[in-house]
């Protein structure tokens, strides 16, 4: 992910270093006409709010031009991480187009089977029967 990765021309400052290594990126993907997949770690701030503790765009670590440079924008959300009591979030997941440069923005609901790991298609069949 974009943290693990070092500038030497911004060793010193951060937010800096991860804006260079960004606008490389980006520079990059136009250079040889590729998709580039970049992932980033999350600030705290979204455990700071309250309620459903959605990541937003601004949660982005170290710096303000992944959001700017990125042209999509894709967080994975599973509310039961921060609220393991409520059985309505258990094996719910939420894959959140946050940024779209050349689209609509959106949320897709999925189903997470922490056995495997893995994220499905959810749908009303899956639904618990009462």
């Amino acid at each position: 992910y974009l943290q693990l990765m070092r500038s030497p021309e911004y060793s010193e400052n951060r937010v800096q270093e991860i804006s260079d290594i960004s606008r490389s990126l980006k520079a990059l993907a136009r250079e040889l006409e590729i998709p580039v997949i970049a992932l980033s770690q999350l600030s705290r701030a979204s455990e700071q709010r309250g309620g459903e503790r959605k990541p937003i765009l601004s949660d982005l670590r170290d710096s303000g031009a992944i959001e700017q440079d990125a042209d999509l924008v894709i967080f994975i959300h599973r509310p039961e991480y921060y609220d393991r009591e409520d059985e309505s979030k258990r094996g719910v997941a939420e894959v959140m187009l946050a940024k779209n440069r050349n689209g609509p923005t959106g949320d897709v609901q999925l189903r997470f089977i922490r056995e495997y790991t893995r994220f499905d298609n959810s749908s009303p069949r899956d639904e618990p029967v009462s």
